[in-house]
């Protein structure tokens, strides 16, 4: 099994159909204005890295990190069901941890669902901590704010 994780732009077809996987995926766990998604179009946006892993060519899993002032979000980390437990998730997570620290970015910022177990797992076992909501997010029960120091970052994810 070959495994590659690269930069591509987000509105190729096979993208936008894990994109709207992504998006099923979080309207069956979670209301509307719980969900915090950007389409292709922001993820075009020059302060946007998005990456796609594939295993043997295949696209099977998103990540993007918005770069702000002071940190860089992570958003659209998904996984297609049938690419769970290759790790993933863990991969694509520090590929996009390590674009930010190599840009000068000494933190790293996230928000994701509470229904989310496998996410919330791989974040805390990379050594995200709860924070309060940040940046344009409001106080939300069904979200779960983190952050991760980059200097601090311990890859036992």
């Amino acid at each position: 099994m070959r495994i590659t994780i690269a930069a591509v732009r987000p509105d190729t077809p096979e993208v936008l159909a894990i994109l709207e996987a992504s998006d099923t995926f979080a309207a069956s766990l979670y209301p509307a204005e719980s969900n915090h998604m950007v389409d292709a179009a922001a993820l075009l946006a020059p302060h946007v890295l998005f990456l796609v892993a594939r295993v043997d060519g295949v696209a099977a899993a998103t990540g993007a990190v918005v770069g702000y002032d002071e940190y860089g979000e992570i958003k659209r980390l998904f996984v297609l069901p049938p690419y769970r437990r290759l790790g993933l998730g863990r991969r694509m997570l520090h590929a996009l941890l390590d674009h930010l620290r190599a840009h000068g970015f000494l933190m790293a910022r996230l928000e994701t669902g509470i229904y989310n177990t496998e996410a919330l797992a791989l974040y805390e076992r990379a050594g995200f901590v709860k924070v309060d909501p940040f940046g344009d997010y409001v106080e939300d029960p069904l979200s779960l704010f983190y952050e991760i120091q980059l200097t601090d970052i311990a890859r036992k994810a």
